[in-house]
């Protein structure tokens, strides 16, 4: 089950309140990537891939914390009955679906470590889980970034990427790129969709 595209923005607006960063502009950004990359791909639903871009991290929204927004984002989604989401909220980090390749520190209790490998254990990545993960790699705060860049951020701010979490990105934007039949910097509109394009959007929400 998801929300609706407008309840998702009001509970992206509501988390912001309680937890301001730079999170939101993210996920507006993922989410306006994984729009425009569904648009492209036959069978893919734009406004469930727009809807799970943008909650993608709605666990931010208790505080900051580093592997615990996984099992907050989680456990939020599902109290709300919106199974898809608390997917997402699971998956976007773990393109292999393994915990041990977290970036970040893991400070979830026992029980929030144990709901994330129990539950994450269940699935098997399909392609909505795999956008998601994409367009987490391609979003930045203020624009989209290009792929290795933002990896090479978020290397630099924890001080390690996993090598096979970059292979797998890599393998990712081939795969979408091949579906699509185009360039996915072209689809995700990199040159222009910027901050400017965010709180265009912003106001038209509030």
């Amino acid at each position: 089950m998801l929300p609706t595209r407008s309840e998702a923005e009001r509970l992206l607006e509501e988390a912001e309140k309680c937890n301001p960063g730079p999170w939101g502009n993210h996920s507006r950004v993922a989410a306006h990537c994984a729009e425009k990359i569904a648009l492209s791909c036959g069978g893919m639903n734009p406004e469930k891939a727009y809807i799970l871009g943008l909650l993608h991290d709605i666990g931010r929204k208790f505080g900051v914390r580093h592997l615990g927004h996984v099992s907050d984002g989680y456990s939020y989604m599902m109290s709300l009955g919106y199974d898809e989401v608390a997917r997402i909220c699971l998956t976007h980090s773990f393109n292999n679906m393994r915990l041990d390749e977290y970036i970040g520190k893991v400070d979830t209790s026992e029980d929030e470590y144990e709901l994330i490998q129990t539950e994450l254990g269940k699935i098997k990545a399909d392609e909505y889980d795999m956008l998601i993960q994409l367009c987490d790699a391609l979003a930045g705060s203020e624009s989209v970034m290009n792929i290795e860049d933002r990896m090479n951020d978020v290397k630099r701010r924890y001080g390690n990427f996993p090598q096979a979490k970059w292979d797998s990105n890599m393998r990712l934007k081939a795969y979408f790129e091949e579906k699509a039949g185009k360039d996915i910097y072209d689809l995700v509109e990199k040159d222009s969709y910027t901050l400017e394009e965010l709180n265009k959007n912003a106001e038209k929400i509030n």
